[in-house]
């Protein structure tokens, strides 16, 4: 991807310690209450993406509605920043920018998402974070949390290196945070709560397979990609179905318990996004099946 020249987001902070810098507040104490309500897995083995699809935001109606107040990120110094977070930066302000226009031409202004980085433990208002959870979105504070070790594990664990495999990471998450500007996170997790089960799974599935989707949107919409670049989010997006996944940990592959999709339908819906540039064209929760 061409991402030298990109703008790098302000949209971050940086924990230590197992808390934010700059005494931003957190909200571990909630974990009790939200670990029945983790309802996603990024399928990595032991690493786990949360995407925590609880209803503490108001919200409800279709794309690109609602909005929102964010707190202020705690910023490094200068210097600070590790090469990897200054590329996640990178690729976060592609979003924001991407974003940003996609929600004009329907009349609302995008509201950004925060980038937590912690290494190996953090917290957020959703629980305790962890590089075994891997990286994930919160809505109750709006923010994607990250350990940048994740894209080593990507590269060398699961066979999905490059810069555009990385990308795909976040561009997901950020995903997540548009659902959630939408509503549909809130709608979703009060949907599962009625149904649980294989029922609440399948429709998790799609939360999943949209985010994959505006992944892609953003990856056709952003104008930084090469040849060579979908390729290595294809190759991502089969790396983490969860067919694969439970193959390589030696189990037969249980379609109940799926909670992202198959490598297949996860490769199918980033390519969506990537032919058609819509957020329109990811509306899982209207297909058939």
């Amino acid at each position: 991807m061409r991402l030298d020249d990109e703008r790098e987001s302000t949209n971050y902070e940086i924990q230590r310690g197992g808390g934010r810098m700059g005494g931003l507040g957190g909200g571990g104490g909630m974990l009790g209450m939200l670990l029945p309500l983790v309802a996603s897995r990024f399928g990595i083995g032991g690493i786990v993406v949360a995407v925590i699809a609880i209803a503490l935001v108001n919200g409800g109606g279709g794309l690109l509605t609602g909005g929102g107040t964010l707190e202020p990120a705690q910023q490094a110094a200068p210097g600070e920043l590790t090469d990897l977070q200054r590329l996640s930066l990178r690729i976060l302000g592609s979003t924001e920018r991407t974003w940003s226009a996609i929600f004009a031409e329907h009349g609302q202004t995008y509201t950004p998402t925060v980038l937590s980085f912690y290494s190996s433990t953090g917290t957020s208002q959703c629980g305790a974070a962890q590089s075994a959870m891997g990286p994930f979105y919160c809505p109750a504070d709006r923010k994607i949390y990250l350990d940048t070790e994740f894209y080593r594990e990507l590269q060398e664990r699961f066979g999905a290196p490059g810069d555009f495999a990385q990308a795909y990471v976040i561009a997901h998450e950020v995903g997540h945070h548009i659902q959630d500007l939408e509503g549909t996170l809130a709608a979703v997790n009060q949907r599962q709560r009625q149904l649980g089960g294989a029922q609440a799974n399948a429709l998790q599935v799609r939360v999943e397979l949209q985010a994959d989707c505006y992944a892609g949107v953003w990856g056709k919409r952003t104008g930084l990609m090469e040849p060579g670049d979908m390729e290595e989010g294809l190759r991502a997006a089969r790396a983490i179905g969860d067919d694969t996944l439970q193959k390589q940990a030696g189990q037969r592959p249980v379609p109940d318990s799926f909670t992202h999709g198959t490598s297949e339908q996860r490769m199918a819906a980033l390519r969506r996004g990537l032919d058609t540039g819509d957020p329109a064209a990811c509306d899982t929760f209207g297909a058939a099946g």
